[in-house]
């Protein structure tokens, strides 16, 4: 079944209220999946420095990581800790150099990457999930979460949504793709790699492989309408804004609300119900097959 939250911040005096409005419609979603969660938040950013993120067992894991890690780019890096996960800050030109030290340890495991993409997922409770990671105090201009309902692939760390396979690109999705195992096979051909089963990974790196090759974050999903097949609601989430779509058919719910202060998404309207002024909010259904999307300058 599954539930998917999304706020996007049309005002920058907003952005300190980012991770409590977040956390509280994520937990509003707990029944449509208490399996997992997770959710990415679009915070600050250093120009010419990347955001990794990596899970570990536990802190004192995560901290001799990142010293090996700083030991193998010739600086010290700067890292921020929340429970078994660590957002590691390092110059752009080693990421590289950092993603394959990463996978040479069997200790740590990569997350995500972006200039200002943070993301957190684990298995339990959404609301423990939250809490967990300290999302209610997390500052940024948008965020995504997802709750999971597992009903195609195990219950695990890595299974639970967003998935990100680019560069401040995430994707979270309520719905079963029927071909993703053919589009996997296409992908793989081209040169990527999956660490799950799950149909929503696909669906991450089918739009990767699209931008990568140069479409825009609208064409590329335009075109999964003819590619991907199944029934399914996609947010994304990237560096300046998000983006929402829904297969033609368009059986899984889905509502928006729009005021001059944001933009949310939410898999019912229960999840948008505690946001400040949408009892004023232009309140709609996305159509079915359209790309809406919102993006700051």
């Amino acid at each position: 079944m599954c539930g998917i939250v999304g706020l996007f911040l049309k005002q920058p005096k907003l952005e300190p209220e980012l991770g409590a409005m977040l956390s509280d419609m994520l937990a509003v979603m707990s029944d449509r999946g208490p399996d997992s969660a997770g959710f990415a938040v679009y915070g600050d950013g250093a120009r010419g420095r990347v955001k990794l993120t990596v899970s570990g067992a536990n802190e004192a894991v995560l901290r001799e990581a990142v010293a090996e890690l700083g030991r193998a780019v010739g600086e010290d890096l700067p890292a921020t800790f929340r429970d078994t996960y660590a957002v590691i800050s390092l110059p752009a030109l080693k990421e590289q150099q950092a993603r394959s030290s990463i996978a040479a340890r069997m200790d740590i495991s990569f997350v995500g990457a972006g200039k200002r993409m943070e993301l957190y997922k684990e298995v339990g409770l959404p609301q423990r999930v939250a809490q967990r990671f300290g999302l209610v105090r997390m500052e940024g201009s948008h965020g995504i979460g997802h709750t999971r309902m597992a009903t195609e692939s195990a219950v695990t760390t890595r299974g639970a949504h967003p998935f990100s396979t680019g560069l401040d690109q995430c994707l979270v999705h309520n719905g079963s793709l029927s071909n993703h195992n053919g589009v996997r096979r296409v992908l793989q051909r081209e040169g990527m790699t999956f660490e799950t089963e799950n149909d929503t990974e696909v669906a991450a790196g089918y739009l990767s492989w699209k931008i990568r090759e140069g479409a825009s974050l609208k064409e590329a999903l335009t075109q999964s309408l003819a590619d991907l097949d199944g029934f399914y609601t996609f947010v994304v989430g990237t560096e300046s804004g998000f983006a929402v779509l829904r297969d033609p058919i368009s059986c899984k719910p889905a509502v928006m609300a729009e005021t001059d202060d944001y933009v949310a998404f939410g898999s019912e309207y229960r999840a948008l119900a505690m946001l400040p002024g949408v009892d004023k909010a232009h309140l709609f259904e996305p159509r079915p097959a359209t790309v809406y999307a919102w993006e700051r300058g």
